[in-house]
């Protein structure tokens, strides 16, 4: 009994500084979301309360009337279903041959994967600025999308090239022995077993592309109509001032989506990315 009173004392500093690294992490979104309830008054106040007086729903309704808020919604879908998809595709069969076949230049193929996933995003802008502005694809969706692909491209290589290492292939080759071939036994035995790692890549592009402000921003400049959320968000400023009641709804309603599919997909999440680091 003492020595279970001495481990728990023990443990006791770690679970305090993890519930306060959680508080302190929470805490933003949470004030988020009671401003987004508050009224404009309280909002303003000189004395913040905690917890909201009173609680409106005026926020949101200025944020759902808002212009474009449709058609934004749909651009961030489109763009980020459609890049996620397209990695997924590119990912799956990059993390297939490195695993699974034996080829020249396999090894210096991962070194560049890495180098690319440890490149920081902002220093591609000018080029990727560049490109688009000369071969005519400035201010639009696709352009985002090939973007978006791009940058979780990597990293989906990665998770899932390690995923496919944790499969044995002697799975894939008595399926080939019982008459299937190489596309078909990976299809039937090892593709269902690799939907943890599916899962955790796509639930990185979801939110990396659906919190993407930077390209969205400055790849479209004319077309205010292929803008998409989060450049959205920042529509709620003007020369009067920021309308932080609006901002804070519109917010709440931009980090939906995200907080389900993670909701959806967290059983998988943690797996996946383990399964993921076993093999390199």
């Amino acid at each position: 009994m003492s020595r279970l009173r001495s481990a728990r004392l023990r443990r006791l500093p770690l679970n305090a500084a993890a519930a306060l690294t959680v508080l302190i992490c929470l805490f933003p979104v949470y004030w988020m979301i009671s401003t987004a309830f508050k009224p404009s008054k309280d909002i303003q106040s000189s004395d913040p309360q905690l917890f909201p007086r009173t609680w409106t729903l005026d926020h949101f309704r200025t944020a759902v009337q808002a212009d474009g808020f449709g058609m934004f919604w749909r651009n961030s879908v489109l763009v980020t279903v459609s890049s996620i998809l397209l990695a997924l595709i590119v990912a799956l069969a990059s993390a297939y041959a490195v695993a699974r076949l034996r080829w020249r230049g396999r090894r210096q193929f991962m070194l560049m994967v890495f180098i690319a996933q440890m490149a920081p995003w902002e220093s591609l802008i000018i080029p990727i600025y560049i490109i688009s502005r000369d071969t005519d694809m400035l201010d639009r969706l696709p352009t985002l999308t090939l973007v978006y692909f791009m940058v979780t491209l990597p990293f989906s290589v990665i998770v899932l090239r390690g995923f496919i290492g944790t499969i044995p292939p002697e799975l894939e080759e008595a399926a080939q022995v019982d008459g299937c071939t190489r596309t078909t036994a990976f299809r039937k035995v090892a593709l269902p077993l690799l939907a943890p790692g599916l899962m955790a890549t796509s639930l990185f592009g979801f939110i990396t592309a659906w919190n993407e402000f930077a390209y969205a921003n400055f790849l479209i400049i004319k077309h205010q109509d292929s803008r998409t959320l989060p450049v959205w968000l920042s529509s709620f400023q003007n020369t009067f001032g920021t309308d932080w009641g609006a901002t804070m709804a519109a917010s709440t309603l931009f980090a939906l989506p995200a907080l389900v599919v993670f909701l959806l997909l967290q059983r998988h999440v943690t797996s996946g990315f383990a399964a993921g680091a076993v093999k390199g």
